[in-house]
């Protein structure tokens, strides 16, 4: 019975499939009478067998070696595909958190969709990226894992554009799919090219083939290239980041899920491919230079940004840069805390500020304040989310960058010294954040502001619980071997710029003498920074303006050309046609005419001929 709980861990995606399916039901169109409620029952019981599946798995998988698990698909021409599972603490410790946060979130949902009606695509939708993430975290092979992401992005365009009534949420799902399908596409260039350099898609298998590969270094390099644009996608990496600020028109229940580990399953699968970036030194600085300009623009945009979910998304995208910087310089044990504490924290803040979105109707951050009497514990877990996020001791987020700032201290300090100014920026936008909500008067919005249901504040302290016990278990699977590091050199620098950040941002928003809002002396620096450093306009002038140029010269062609060629043709047989309709169908006169022309042409040979 023990060895089943591995033997049978591919059952945890069916189990959400199972519920995606069975939410159908109560699709408003076909059951009418017991409202759509069931279908978010049915999902959270899946997900909760899911999530004891997932954690007897990991008690069984907890210090044995990898298992592996291989299901034939396809066998054509030679070619033989096999899905194949990789079993080991790390998966299944990913799926145990996979589906904590999906439980957690579908139970916020409840309360916080309680009037919607779109309960069953919605549950459904969560359900299909439960599965998906799942499926993601098993799967050893890069062919399967790109289906995988597939699917995932074209879940990305339903649940963002769920409420498909309002324009604004589908003008978002279209650009989230669109930016998303760019990545994808490099991403099936290098899935492609790699095969024939490699002979396998499986992961463990190019790990083994990297160890001893002579390849030509060009050729590796543009296929690693390729690679890595898809988990810039995945990733909301620059300069394919904005995504995911438009899928925040999205229900907030699905951005929880979304921000904490949607976001992550194309690190999941930079890291994977970490081996054969190895071979190429070009495709490790571009990493580490996405990654850096990722994270600090992203950091410098959230702080410019009044809608807090946006605000919250950037810090999402900065915390990728980081990953991306771990993966580059081949820090992976910190690229996955990372990933970890990450995923727990901004789950976290995402769920505080929903339950002020929830009966404060507006999420613009200038007409919130004074909230800290009215909603305390909306407050102190918005708290614990960001003593978790960044490098506050002894929490989840610091224990992620400790190793790793020392490790670039050591081999890269230029990245070591933006790792602690990001850092810094980062504590400074979650307190101004925390300080526009809850600290100063109540303004009219805020008045009358109460705690929300039950059901959004239980998974939300929930959450806050683990976030603040993350340094027990992380010390419970030996990934802390050291408590004395809290006094390093290293640590301490950590500490000091994450509370500089934070005592910045308290002076300023959380001081009533400061006027606000805060105005930079340069009006063109804050206008650069609330615009998005004017990205989409940069967009729209480049890459929107040269695909739309390259549209219209394509229309003009084949409408004047490629269709006015066929139009003359078809003009052309049209009159013929007419004309010689009437010489079979008959009109004396025609045929008259046409006799006597003949004559006269044949005569005119004839009288040629005889001169």
């Amino acid at each position: 019975m023990i060895n089943n709980w591995l033997d049978t861990i591919w059952l945890i995606p069916c189990y959400s499939l199972a519920g995606a399916m069975l939410s159908i039901i109560w699709f408003p169109s076909i059951t009418r009478k017991t409202g759509p409620r069931p279908a978010g029952y049915i999902n959270i019981l899946m997900t909760f067998i899911s999530l004891i599946h997932a954690i007897a798995a990991l008690t069984v998988a907890w210090g044995q070696p990898a298992r592996e698990l291989s299901f034939p698909w396809l066998a054509v021409g030679g070619l033989n595909f096999t899905l194949d599972l990789q079993i080991n603490p790390l998966t299944v410790g990913a799926i145990v958190v996979i589906a904590a946060i999906n439980l957690l979130a579908q139970i916020y949902a409840v309360g916080y969709m309680e009037m919607d009606w779109g309960w069953g695509r919605f549950f459904a939708l969560l359900a299909l990226f439960e599965a998906g993430l799942c499926a993601l975290v098993l799967c050893d092979s890069l062919f399967f894992s790109y289906v995988i992401l597939e699917v995932l992005t074209l879940g990305t365009y339903l649940l963002v554009g769920i409420w498909y009534n309002q324009s604004l949420v589908v003008t978002g799902a279209r650009d989230a799919f669109l930016t998303k399908r760019v990545g994808d596409l490099f991403l099936l260039m290098g899935v492609v090219g790699l095969l024939p350099l490699t002979g396998t898609w499986n992961f463990s298998e190019l790990a083994v083939w990297a160890n001893n590969a002579e390849v030509n270094p060009t050729a590796i390099t543009l296929v690693t290239l390729a690679l890595i644009v898809g988990p810039m996608g995945k990733c909301a990496q620059f300069p394919l980041h904005l995504w995911l600020d438009e899928a925040m028109e999205g229900p907030l229940p699905s951005t929880v899920l979304r921000n904490s580990v949607v976001v992550a399953t194309g690190a999941w699968v930079l890291i994977k491919l970490y081996p054969l970036l190895a071979l190429s030194d070009i495709a490790q600085q571009v990493v580490i230079a996405i990654g850096a300009a990722t994270a600090l623009g992203t950091t410098l945009i959230s702080i410019g940004q009044i809608d807090v979910k946006r605000s919250l998304s950037y810090l999402t995208s900065a915390y990728m840069g980081l990953i991306f910087i771990a993966v580059g310089v081949g820090e992976i044990q910190g690229a996955y805390l990372l990933i970890l504490a990450h995923a727990l924290a901004i789950a976290l803040l995402l769920m505080a500020v929903g339950s002020i979105i929830s009966n404060n109707i507006s999420q613009d951050l200038t007409l919130l304040g004074g909230l800290w009497k009215r909603r305390p514990i909306s407050g102190l877990c918005f708290l614990v989310g960001m003593a978790g996020l960044v490098a506050l001791p002894p929490f989840g987020g610091f224990w992620a960058m400790v190793d790793f700032i020392t490790y670039l201290w050591e081999n890269h300090p230029a990245l070591a010294q933006l790792l602690l100014v990001i850092n810094g920026l980062m504590a400074f936008s979650v307190m101004r954040v925390f300080g526009l909500i809850w600290g100063g008067k109540p303004k009219q919005m805020t008045e009358r502001s109460v705690e929300p249901l039950w059901l959004i504040v239980m998974p939300m302290t929930i959450l806050a619980g683990l976030v603040l016990h993350t340094p027990q278990l992380l010390n419970l699977f030996g990934l802390i071997e050291d408590w004395s590091i809290l006094l390093s050199t290293d640590a301490l620098l950590l500490s000091a710029s994450s509370l500089l950040g934070l005592s910045a941002g308290a002076y300023l928003y959380l001081n009533n003498q400061v006027a606000k809002p805060i105005q930079l002396p340069w009006m063109g620096m804050q206008s650069f920074f609330a615009n998005d450093f004017y990205t989409p306009k940069l967009y729209k002038v480049t890459i929107v303006g040269l695909v739309d140029n390259i549209s219209k010269g394509m229309y003009w062609f084949d409408r004047f050309f490629v269709d006015g060629v066929g139009n003359f043709f078809g003009l052309a047989t049209l009159f013929s046609g007419q004309n010689l309709r009437y010489s079979t169908f008959g009109q004396l006169q025609l045929y008259t005419l046409t006799i006597i022309v003949g004559i006269g042409i044949l005569l005119l040979l004839l009288f040629n001929r005889t001169l």
